[in-house]
């Protein structure tokens, strides 16, 4: 189980209906992106990396080791605003307001990241996929979800294996023989993936698969106090942006 499932599973919320967590996580990450950069998107970022870290009860070593791939992407895409190509100045150079343009996306992105987070940290998928059906979602797309989700650990745990057996092997000592253990990870992989699908679909067949997978969902409604709590500071964190915007500016 990737860490980031380990953690919503053990989250303190974990038994809080999706929707619950909906409003609040993805709030602000809508919060985020429409809001101003300076103080608005500063302010959703604190307020997700506060809940994050107290309420919520993400271990700071966990929450660090998954939005840090995310925040590599939001750095990335910020650098790029920096400069600009061709033009009078050369071939390369300093983009006028670029500067200001790259910490205003750097800003939306990285809160919206922690918005999402939120939601991730504390809703694992088992809990959220069998309830998309009521929300209109096709059974086949959630059923294809369900399965590749399930799927995806068994065939993690498959290559952690191959890679320790080929490590034990002197797989790995010198490049020539990284790219061959490279390889026939990826060839081992795909036909194992294939015949678990395979087995995988006997074993319904046998079973008497209808098209619908049913599985049990834990019993969860949705709270209104926590609901009515999350809108309110949503819309405390627009009001404050509002208000500080212009002194600020």
């Amino acid at each position: 189980m990737l860490p980031i499932d380990a953690a919503a599973h053990s989250s303190r919320w974990r038994h809080r209906h999706p929707v619950d967590k909906a409003v609040l996580g993805l709030g602000l990450t809508v919060l985020a992106v429409s809001l101003p950069p300076w103080p608005g998107a500063a302010l959703v970022l604190v307020t997700a990396l506060a809940l994050l870290l107290g309420p919520a009860g993400v271990p700071a070593r966990k929450l660090w080791r998954a939005y840090r791939v995310p925040l590599g992407f939001c750095v990335t895409g910020a650098v790029t605003l920096l400069v600009q190509v061709g033009g009078p100045d050369g071939f390369l150079a300093l983009a006028d307001g670029g500067p200001s343009r790259a910490g205003q996306v750097l800003l939306r992105t990285s809160a919206a990241s922690l918005g999402v987070l939120l939601f991730a940290f504390t809703t694992p998928m088992s809990d959220l996929l069998p309830r998309l059906v009521r929300a209109g979602v096709p059974a086949a797309v959630v059923d294809v979800a369900l399965v590749t989700y399930r799927m995806s650990f068994l065939l993690l745990e498959a290559m952690r294996q191959i890679r320790q057996a080929q490590a034990a092997r002197l797989g790995h000592t010198t490049r020539a023989a990284r790219w061959r253990s490279l390889a026939g990870l990826g060839a081992t992989a795909f036909v194992r993936a294939f015949d678990r699908a395979t087995r995988l679909q006997a074993g319904l067949a046998g079973r008497g698969y209808d098209g619908t997978l049913r599985v049990l969902v834990p019993e969860a409604r949705v709270s209104v106090p926590f609901t009515a709590g999350g809108a309110a500071l949503l819309a405390a964190v627009a009001a404050v942006t509002f208000v500080l915007e212009r002194p600020l500016s």
